[in-house]
């Protein structure tokens, strides 16, 4: 087998993947020297909600497929990041 081709996209590389083995590969292969992806390190934050809210957002993470704390965490990045962009811009409401 060849090299290991380079990827013009992610894409291409996981497509590449999902269809060869790095076994394939072995003698392009090295050990790494230190670990290449990190998984961030995560704190557990507890909040209050009223019920209500709570069982609407269990309705519609159910029908989105997703659990309801998933939901709750995905509004709050997308929120942050809203804000986080809003304030670098000068932008935020008051």
């Amino acid at each position: 087998m060849g090299k290991i081709p380079r990827f013009k996209s992610d894409q291409e590389a996981a497509h590449f993947w999902d269809t060869h083995s790095p076994e394939e590969f072995e003698e392009y292969l090295e050990p790494v020297k230190e670990k290449v992806f990190v998984k961030p390190e995560k704190q557990v934050m507890t909040i209050r909600l009223d019920k209500n809210l709570v069982n609407a957002m269990k309705a519609i993470s159910r029908e989105k497929g997703i659990n309801y704390s998933t939901l709750a965490r995905m509004w709050l990045i997308e929120r942050l990041k809203k804000e986080i962009g809003d304030s670098k811009k000068g932008t935020r409401g008051g």
